[in-house]
């Protein structure tokens, strides 16, 4: 029995705030940023958009293209380290915002960055174990930096919705492995408005060892290798990460191969959603046959990997909901540092 994607849909804010633009307030040097980190621009939610209205949209465009009743899903679980809420879910409301029956297992998912792989390798685990004909993992934040900090060039918003089910699959999950340790490269503690993050030491020990633990592991289960893939996909916490671990593990980084899903530079980074919005691009693209790598990262830390076998299924749904790169690309409105803050909730009106 085959198991795997039946729908995929992705949601950007048009909101987008430049790299020069933050780093004129705080004195900084913008291209040593933009040289350093591969980075460019960065999604912005609007004062109305949260991970709960992300996720709505993410998986009204999934439903679109899987053309299910959402009635007979039967989970749905949403990771974000940016839910609304420190106490009530985020998947009830999603779950009632699309459709859902009041019999499904709702829960929201954390752990850092990977809080997206996380959900969708559930949902994939209860539809592969028979317990329910469909299930719903999504990917979403509105991830915050603190004001000057590295963060804050980085930290954006986006989500991407994944549907599992086993029939009309469009993309089969062949093999999945997940790697973790205890490395506490990054942290935010309760009534901490901002993370915190251990500089340098979230490269080396913490995102390298993590993804490449994970990735090199899930070649072995499987038996192949980079050249084996149309398409890969890392976790994206800067433009340079995702470029340097896909090097190191023999995919060409100058090819579709790995430019596809490479969507940072002018995203930033989306956390939960950083790896599904990248897998969500790919598929907007790939073609029946084609083979798909991801690894996920989570600071904490772990990783999530899984290898897709896109099927002939595809290309009778793809269009049926806004692709991911039109998203990035178009409609797009820059805001000013003020505006920007004033979006944020960094800066509030006294009441």
């Amino acid at each position: 029995m085959a198991v795997g994607i039946v729908g995929w849909g992705c949601k950007l804010p048009r909101n987008r705030i430049k790299l020069e633009e933050i780093a004129a307030v705080w004195g900084a040097d913008a291209p040593s940023y933009k040289k350093g980190l591969l980075l460019y621009e960065k999604s912005v939610p609007s004062p109305d958009e949260d991970v709960i209205t992300l996720a709505v949209g993410a998986a009204r465009n999934a439903l679109k293209r899987s053309g299910i009743d959402p009635r007979k899903i039967g989970a749905v679980y949403i990771g974000s380290e940016s839910h609304p809420y420190a106490v009530k879910p985020s998947g009830t409301t999603v779950s009632e915002a699309i459709g859902c029956s009041h019999d499904v297992h709702c829960a929201d998912f954390e752990f850092a960055c990977k809080a997206g792989s996380e959900s969708m390798y559930v949902a994939h685990s209860h539809v592969k174990a028979g317990e329910m004909p469909y299930a719903l993992g999504i990917g979403a934040d509105t991830s915050q930096g603190a004001p000057g900090d590295a963060l804050e060039y980085s930290a954006s918003a986006g989500a991407a919705a994944f549907i599992m089910g086993t029939e009309k699959v469009v993309a089969t999950i062949d093999f999945t492995h997940s790697w973790m340790s205890d490395t506490p490269d990054f942290w935010r503690r309760e009534h901490e408005h901002y993370p915190q993050h251990a500089g340098r030491f979230t490269g080396e020990p913490a995102y390298f060892r993590t993804t490449l633990g994970c990735a090199n592991a899930l070649l072995e289960k499987s038996g192949m290798q980079a050249s084996d893939f149309d398409y890969c996909v890392f976790h994206q916490p800067n433009g340079k990460f995702p470029q340097r671990v896909a090097k190191m593990m023999g995919f060409d980084i100058n090819a579709d191969q790995f430019k596809v899903g490479w969507l940072t530079p002018w995203l930033g980074n989306t956390y939960s959603g950083a790896s599904p919005i990248g897998l969500s691009a790919v598929l907007d693209v790939a073609k029946p046959g084609d083979k798909i790598f991801m690894v996920s990262y989570g600071s904490g830390a772990g990783s999530d990997g899984f290898i897709f076998t896109v099927t002939d299924e595809i290309d009778a749904i793809r269009n049926k909901a806004p692709f991911t790169r039109p998203q990035l690309d178009e409609n797009k409105r820059y805001l000013s540092y003020g505006e920007y803050t004033k979006f944020r909730r960094k800066i509030l009106r006294n009441s």
